[in-house]
């Protein structure tokens, strides 16, 4: 201990020399030091940006940007849907996206494992939405209503393998549309056929045929099969695989890994592979295992009711009674179907495109009651379009057929073949804004009217309103179409008016 105090005597004994000693050696090793420091610094921040230099700048894989061409044509698929949304009667909703994982959890089955959990920043365990149903029957809970007929378009989020090929991507769009409350069987589950068929044809994606069956009628089949209750569920899950791998496969997997006995797959199997129409149902009333069973008939006597009303809206040809179709997700409880095309949409030298289903749903009575403090119940059913698939079928036929697109919305561009009109051209322009047409110029203070003309002839403006020294003596303006080349001059006042003549025509 005496020999450590005697240190320390030492150390302060060092330190008040160096205090001690003039103010330029003081000076010049502090200098010095803040040098050393500010180096290494330097040098550290340097060091990551010139890793970063060599890094790839890519969009996060299953994700994509969209050009403005692009923006166009997804925008244009967007709005045939909606109008028709709204033609039904539907009111717009949004929701956060994303949901308390409480919120999320336990309703979409094995497909659980693909949510985006977010990490705790305030005390709250996040997700991002899987789907927008899920948050649309927690808005109906919250907010206590009791019916209501909605669609919403957002972005969802999902942690599965991309296909950009077939339109599959971790982000991506849906078009939502459901009617939820207590009304008579199968009238809205009709309805939703009935928008899914107005939105394809409208669509002109070629021949489409939508698959149509009852979890109910799943349920009565697993239960006649010899499938324990327990493994519905999961062996619904299988089911729903059908059509994307064969049926070798399918009972492979529900005998391997769903632990399902080989003679209950093949019972399955029987039923699974069978599809048709209105013939195929009453076939199944006569069938001795599944008309025993209570859940089994009470979706085969609605899936009759509902071919009666799609006979009603002309539709009943679209629609096949597929007992393959099992939609994995948890919370259905009746009719669920799914839109696939036949066809590529365009002619035969096209590629055919596999891009699965295009438009699915289907009915969900006990899902806003999961939200409800008390169990209250609200019966829904709603249907969601898949904007990314259809997106990908509509950009490959225009790749193929080379189809141009216009960018802008822009209807007239203001030009001058002289200089020294900027002041001309921003007050005609003003004039042409102020009327509600769209239009625009070049940045320019004296552009060429070459550069001008072929600015509108890559952007697809239709008309120019040309001004020069001549119109402006005259009080005139030349009106230029650039699909026939035909110049006219029109007074000044009268421009506005030919205009929207001329835009009205086309």
């Amino acid at each position: 201990m005496p020999q450590l105090g005697l240190l320390h005597g030492r150390v302060w004994a060092a330190l008040l020399g160096q205090l001690l000693r003039p103010p330029r050696f003081v000076c010049f090793r502090a200098v010095h030091s803040r040098s050393q420091v500010a180096e290494a610094v330097l040098t550290s921040q340097l060091k990551p940006h010139q890793e970063k230099s060599n890094s790839i700048i890519k969009t996060p894989k299953g994700t994509r940007d969209l050009g403005p061409q692009q923006m166009v044509v997804r925008e244009k698929i967007i709005d045939v849907i909606v109008s028709c949304f709204k033609r039904h009667g539907a009111k717009g909703l949004d929701t956060p996206a994303f949901e308390l994982k409480d919120v999320l959890t336990e309703k979409y089955g094995e497909d659980s494992g693909l949510i985006y959990d977010l990490k705790d920043h305030g005390g709250e365990l996040l997700s991002l939405r899987y789907d927008l149903t899920v948050p649309f029957a927690r808005y109906m809970a919250m907010n206590k209503l009791k019916k209501m007929k909605r669609y919403h378009v957002g972005k969802v989020w999902r942690r599965e393998s991309p296909t950009a090929v077939q339109g599959r991507y971790r982000e991506f769009c849906q078009c939502d549309f459901d009617i939820a409350g207590h009304f008579d069987p199968m009238i809205p589950d009709a309805e939703c056929l009935k928008i899914i068929c107005e939105i394809l044809s409208g669509l002109q994606l070629g021949d489409f045929l939508i698959k149509v069956s009852d979890r109910r009628i799943l349920d009565g089949m697993f239960a006649v099969c010899g499938v324990p209750e327990s493994k519905f569920r999961a062996t619904c899950s299988s089911i729903d695989k059908l059509g994307k791998i064969s049926w070798k496969d399918v009972r492979h997997e529900m005998v391997a890994q769903k632990g399902l006995a080989p003679e209950v797959a093949d019972r399955i199997g029987d039923y699974v592979q069978c599809h048709g129409g209105v013939s195929l149902l009453e076939q199944m009333f006569q069938d001795p295992r599944l008309s025993q069973n209570k859940q089994a008939l009470e979706g085969l006597r609605d899936l009759k009711l509902l071919y009666e009303y799609l006979t009603l809206f002309g539709i009943a040809e679209k629609i096949s009674f597929d007992l393959s179709l099992a939609r994995g997700l948890d919370y259905y409880t009746g009719v669920i179907y799914e839109a696939m095309l036949l066809q590529s949409p365009a002619e035969a030298k096209e590629e055919p495109q596999n891009v699965g289903s295009v438009a699915a749903g289907g009915r969900y009575d006990e899902l806003v009651g999961m939200f409800n403090p008390k169990g209250h119940k609200v019966p829904c059913v709603g249907l969601s379009i898949g904007v990314e698939r259809i997106f990908s079928i509509v950009e490959q036929r225009m790749k193929t057929f080379g189809e141009k697109i216009q960018t802008t919305e822009t209807q007239v561009f203001v030009a001058t073949p002289q200089k020294n009109f900027l002041q001309e051209r921003l007050k005609l322009i003003a004039e042409l804004w102020d009327a509600g047409i769209k239009a625009e110029l070049l940045y320019k203070n004296n552009p060429k009217l070459l550069t001008q003309l072929h600015y509108c002839e890559n952007t697809g403006i239709p008309l120019v309103v040309i001004i020069g020294e001549q119109e402006l003596k005259e009080g005139v303006l030349k009106l230029r179409s650039m699909a026939s080349r035909e110049e006219v001059a029109i007074k000044r006042e009268n421009l506005v008016a030919e205009i929207q003549k001329r835009l009205f025509e086309s």
